[in-house]
């Protein structure tokens, strides 16, 4: 048995990934560096070497905590669907909740850092695989939330109304709006009508 699958030492792994996710939902990829990760964690600095062979394996098991996370929260969205009242504006909050994050009292500029971490993935080929995958479930998942609110919708609808939801958040970022999730809830609403 090595350390590093002690309990202890999955304990420090685990420790370490909560760090990274942390920074990279606070500050992007750039915020993940091996120092701030370990301060974050409380643990030295050597810990973020021995644990990973590298920063990119480290930003991989951050991606997939906090991507899993989401899914997770997106799983009991669904669960909670059976009670909840199933009003087109509910459907609406649904799927903003999924793609953008819950709400927050800093919704721009949390909105505006998801979306930085989304674009920078693709200079980053090393998680292209992490995110073709957990975006191929969160598709599954709204999907599967538009059927048990009465939308009939297919795959290519799912795409659709994603990159509707997408075009609207940076258009709004890019104007410097301070509500892009409430221009992306209009227009959603507005497409689900029809």
């Amino acid at each position: 048995m090595t350390t590093a699958s002690t309990p202890k030492g999955e304990r420090r792994r685990q420790a370490l990934v909560e760090a990274a996710a942390a920074l990279l939902v606070e500050g992007g990829f750039d915020a993940v560096r091996h120092r701030a990760v370990a301060e974050r964690a409380g643990l030295p600095l050597a810990s973020t070497t021995y644990y990973f062979e590298s920063l990119d394996e480290l930003v991989t098991a951050a991606v997939e905590h906090h991507g899993r996370g989401e899914l997770a929260r997106g799983r009991q969205c669904l669960a909670d669907l059976v009670t909840r009242q199933r009003s087109p504006g509910t459907l609406v909050e649904l799927v903003l909740e999924l793609l953008l994050g819950p709400e927050s009292e800093h919704d721009a500029e949390s909105v505006l850092l998801r979306y930085e971490r989304l674009v920078a993935t693709g200079r980053r080929p090393y998680l292209r695989a992490l995110m073709r995958d957990l975006g191929a479930e969160l598709r599954g998942l709204l999907k599967e939330i538009f059927v048990r609110s009465g939308a009939d919708v297919d795959d290519h609808r799912v795409e659709q109304l994603i990159s509707l939801v997408d075009g609207a958040v940076v258009n709004a970022l890019i104007e410097v709006n301070p509500d892009p999730r409430g221009r992306a809830r209009a227009m959603l609403a507005d497409a689900l009508k029809t």
